[in-house]
């Protein structure tokens, strides 16, 4: 999870050095798109878990 929300925050550090604008809405953009995506892997992660604790084989 952290990994996926550094990558997004370093892009977006990338892309506001690159592109300047007053508030650094790449940053806060692709951060909370950052951590939406490590959300919806963990509880994609969870419910294969769960599925397979549920199994009787």
């Amino acid at each position: 999870m952290g990994v996926i929300v550094f990558a997004f925050s370093y892009l977006g550090n990338f892309l506001d050095a690159k592109y300047p604008n007053p508030h650094q809405l790449f940053v806060k953009i692709l951060v909370l798109f950052g951590v939406a995506i490590s959300f919806y892997n963990i509880n994609r992660q969870l419910k294969d878990i769960n599925k397979s604790s549920d199994d009787p084989s």
